[in-house]
Formats: structure tokens, sequence, C-alpha cells
């Protein structure tokens, strides 16, 4: 039995380190031998004018100053008010044989010199060539530079981003703290991840991403690149196996633009849009959270085709809204001067508008500066729902900063116990719809209340625009 026995065993083991053997899988060194030639080393210099005396060692005026000011000068810091370079590290990859190279915009922001150094491979020498930029995106942080080699270069291609699953392997390539040409090799641990920007499509990956890795790709095992590591999230600088690279299917379309026009060209629908909550929905009749509302229509392609503030867009060029963010990212990817039906809920149905799209960078330019802010006001006639309001009189709209022919209802006073609070509303703010039908008296608030409550509703849904910024905000009439 226990010949048996230990025969068995022998038999797991065997079987264990088969599997253990299948789970590492082949060696990364053919692919890495394969891709490798492609991945730059970037280093940027920057011009920093110089500054006077020993700042940012002692405060000014300190009785310290002289001291450290005579220390400078002894260790040669005494020109330190004349300008001088600063050198910084990034990575980056080669996408032509005719010498463009990828990388993050924030590499070679402001730089005056940027040198690409390309991987020396077996016994060759490390090649260098000065890049020029031909174009940056900072929305999605890349930049696209050029450099002339006197013969066609390695180069590599990108992948489809959105075929990648979390669980798959993926290799990260780039310039560690300045180490030099390094691989590493990872996961996909998450999709579709958001960080600061409307257009973020973040892969996040637990390869390991450095200072020095910013600009450089993430390759899948078909050696493609799918993401351009960007970022990483880390409480002390280095990495904890939290990086983000962004997608290719994202930097493919902004490279192309680079490449074509030098500059990115987005689709502009031209309305300001906030997510629509289960509250919002139940307010405004919909069966279900979902689309973008319409809290504001300016001057654009929206307001030519007729959409109307309180719309709420279910559809964009045939393809459902799920969020605001979303509707960002297909608009912007969308093309300038195309015709897009928008399919919109007003009034209880849906309506079907064709809207000729703009160029967003146009319509950025053309932006004028901020309204004042506007300044809290006492004494009111009315409350409501914990919010204290008044009728607009010329002297409100002289001291709130809002033009002449603006109404609405001002809220002077909000109960900090009430949910009208904590969903953001404010004295100043102003109240110009409510149950997507304009307000201008305390009596029209009040018919609103009432249609809501017999239709059935929960909620009250109010239009609020603070500093001429305008929100959609639903109020529990319960409250």
């Amino acid at each position: 039995m226990r010949l048996v026995w230990l025969g068995f065993a022998t038999i797991l083991l065997v079987m264990a380190q088969s599997l253990a053997a299948h789970a590492r899988g082949e060696s990364l060194a053919p692919l890495a031998e394969q891709i490798s030639p492609a991945v730059v080393n970037i280093t940027t210099s920057t011009l920093i004018e110089g500054q006077a005396g020993p700042q940012g060692i002692v405060p000014e005026g300190s009785p310290f100053e002289d001291f450290f000011r005579e220390f400078q000068d002894r260790n040669g810091g005494g020109d330190s008010d004349r300008p001088r370079r600063s050198n910084a590290l990034g990575s980056g990859f080669v996408i032509s044989e005719d010498g463009y190279i990828v990388t993050n915009n924030h590499v070679i922001a402001e730089a005056d010199e940027i040198l690409i150094e390309f991987f020396p491979g077996d016994g060759q020498p490390v090649k260098e060539l000065v890049a020029k930029v031909v174009g940056t995106d900072e929305k999605t942080d890349i930049a696209l530079l050029k450099v002339e080699a006197s013969g066609p270069l390695q180069y590599v291609q990108f992948g489809d981003s959105d075929t990648a699953r979390v669980g798959d392997w993926v290799v990260a390539m780039g310039n560690p703290l300045g180490q030099g040409f390094s691989v590493s090799a990872g996961i996909v641990s998450a999709r579709n991840r958001a960080l600061s920007g409307s257009y973020d499509d973040y892969i996040q990956t637990d390869a390991a991403i450095n200072r020095g890795n910013s600009g450089g790709p993430l390759f899948n095992m078909s050696g493609e690149v799918i993401g351009v590591n960007t970022a990483i999230l880390s409480p002390n600088g280095g990495s904890i196996g939290i990086g983000f690279s962004m997608a290719s299917n994202v930097v493919i379309k902004v490279v192309d633009q680079l490449r074509e026009f030098g500059e990115t060209r987005r689709g502009w629908l031209g309305v300001r849009i906030q997510d629509v909550t289960e509250d919002m929905a139940e307010a405004m009749g919909l069966e279900k959270p979902g689309g973008a509302l319409i809290s504001d229509v300016p001057d654009g392609p929206a307001k030519e085709a007729g959409l109307l503030a309180g719309d709420v867009i279910l559809s964009f060029d045939g393809v459902e809204v799920e969020d605001t963010r979303g509707l960002v990212r297909q608009v912007g990817e969308t093309t300038v001067g195309k015709s897009v039906r928008v399919v919109v809920h007003r009034d209880g149905g849906t309506q079907t508008v064709l809207v000729v799209l703009g160029r967003r960078e146009d319509a950025e330019r053309a932006e004028t500066a901020e309204a004042p802010a506007v300044e809290e006001e006492e004494g009111a006639n009315s409350e409501f729902l914990g919010l204290t309001i008044s009728p607009l009189t010329d002297t409100l709209r002289e001291e709130l900063g809002l033009a002449a022919d603006a109404d609405g209802l001002v809220v002077t006073d909000v109960d900090e116990a009430s949910e009208a609070y904590s969903k953001g509303l404010r004295a100043g703010d102003l109240i110009t719809e409510a149950g997507q039908q304009k307000v201008t008296s305390v009596s029209d608030l009040e018919t609103r209340m009432e249609e809501a409550t017999e239709a059935g509703r929960k909620s009250l849904l109010l239009l609020v625009r603070r500093g001429g910024e305008p929100r959609f905000v639903a109020l529990s009439l319960s409250s």
C-alpha cells in the first residue's frame, strides 16, 4: 500500500510540475528580440531661466541666506542666476520605416531639443538622432515625432485594444528610471479606466511601469502595440503594480490626425450634458437611467439643428448612448462636418434630429471667459424643498452679474439638512426650469410641483444655473 501511495504521489508531482510549466508559458525572449529594435529612449533638453540667490534652500531674508550663498559659490553654484539646461527621460516607439515615433506629450512638452536613442542590438553601437515634433494632443497625452534616418527603420504596428481581455498577458518596454532598455511582463488588470480626461480609455496593467517608461509601448503576445504607457498609481513614485496605458484604438485616431494635419480635429456637437440618474429618469418618465441629458445648448451645431435643453440623447450616429463619457468620446471620434442622426427623448416621446458636427478645437478657441461668480443673497419670499427662493429682480440681476434678459428664481438660502444641499444647490443659484418648463415666479414653481404630483412623479426636475453653467437636479417631492 505504501509503494502504491508513493507512486501516486510521484504522478501528482509530475502533473503539478507540468501544469506549472504550462502556466509559466514559453520564454518571452523571442518576442522581446523581435520588437525591441522599434522601442526608443527619449532624452529632452530644456533651457531654464536662472534664479539669483540660494532659492529653494532657505527662505528669502533668512539669516542663513548669506551662508548658503557662500556655500553655493564655493561649490560652483555661483552662476545660479544664469540660464541652465534641464534634461528629462522618457520612452517611445517607431511606427513607420520612415521615422515616425509615438510618445507621451508630457515627455517632450516645452523641450528645446529631443534626442532619440535607438536599441543597439547585438554588438551594434548606439544610434542617436534628433527628432522634431509633428504634433501633440494634450487631451490624450500623445505626441508624434519624426526623425530623418539614413535608411528604413524597424517599426511596430498597432493592434486592436478592444480585443484585449482582463487576464491577457502583456509586455511593457521602455527606459525606466534612466536604466536603459528594459522589458517587464504582466497581465491586463482592467479595461476602460478613466483618470482625468474626457477622452480617457486606459488599460490597467500590473506590468512594471516606472518613471521613464512614459511614452513606451504596451505589447500583446503578438507583438502589437495595444497601449501607450502613460501613468502609474503610486504613493512613493515607484511601481506598485498599478499602471495605465492609453488604449491603442484611441491613440491610432490621434496619431492619424497629427500625421495628416499636425493637430487634432475632433467632432463637436455643441451641448452641455450630464448623466441621467435614477431620480432624474423617474422625473422625466424614462424607463431606466441612461443616455445624456442636455443641460444647455449654446450657439453651435446642436442649436442650429434644433436640439433643446432637457432633451436626453439616447442614440448618436446609430450607437446607443450609455452615459456622457461615452457620448463625448464618440462625438470626438466622429469626422468634422459629418451629418449624424441624434435620437432624443423629448416630451414623453422620441425624436430624431440631423446635426452637422463642428470642430471642437475651433469652439474651444472661441470660448469666452467664464461669467463672474455670484454672490449670496439674504432674504427671500418662499420656501420649497429645502430652498429659500426669490423672484428675480433688476437689483438681483445686477448683484448676481446676470444678463438683463435673465429669468428665473434665485436661491437665497439652502437648508443644510435638506436633499437640495446634499445635491449641491447653494445660495446664488438660479432656477430657470422646473419639470422641463420655464419658471419665472413662485406660482410657476408651485404649478410645476402640483403637475408632477398629479402625474405620479416622485421627483421634480430643476434646471439650475451657476456662473452661467447649467445642470439638472432632481429633488424628491416627499421632502
